[in-house]
């Protein structure tokens, strides 16, 4: 493990973490969804990859790029509490230094009783780094209408 990332809050530097090294883009991407149903911001910015070019997509909202703006925008997202994200259909495209993820969020939110399940399309993007594998791009859009319960079968001609 090793290193050390420094962590701030309101500009101010707080004590440095522990680096977590992920053997995997797999393990990234779980760490991810956890982070995420637990709203722990610190360590869901401890996934991302420690380069300014970094983006993130919310559905219906512009890209944002860099730490500052992804952390902001996920701040923003845990001011209400953690967000339920099960992640299905996933489609996994990899080599030896990157991974893209394709896969289907189905979203629920237990804090507001009038919010309705929503079904987002997402692609998380990895590289292997010198600390492991991070994340460098999420981007998340809604999905047309609900998805179907398991995938078409590979029956049927795609064009």
């Amino acid at each position: 493990m090793g290193g050390h990332a420094a962590l701030y809050k309101k500009d101010k530097l707080l004590m440095p973490s522990p680096i977590r090294i992920f053997a995997t883009a797999d393990d990234v991407e779980h760490a991810f969804y956890d982070a995420i149903a637990r709203a722990d911001l610190e360590s869901l910015m401890a996934l991302w990859a420690d380069d300014d070019e970094i983006s993130c997509v919310h559905p219906g909202a512009p890209r944002l790029q860099g730490h500052a703006a992804i952390r902001e925008s996920w701040e923003m997202i845990f001011e209400r509490g953690p967000v339920h994200i099960r992640p299905r259909h996933l489609h996994v495209n990899q080599n030896m230094s990157s991974a893209v993820h394709s896969l289907i969020e189905e979203v629920k939110t237990p804090d507001d009783p009038d919010w309705q399940q929503a079904h987002i399309v997402a692609t998380n993007v990895y590289l292997k780094t010198p600390q492991g594998w991070r994340m460098v791009v999420h981007h998340a859009s809604i999905a047309p209408g609900a998805p179907a319960d398991e995938q078409a079968s590979g029956s049927g001609v795609l064009h």
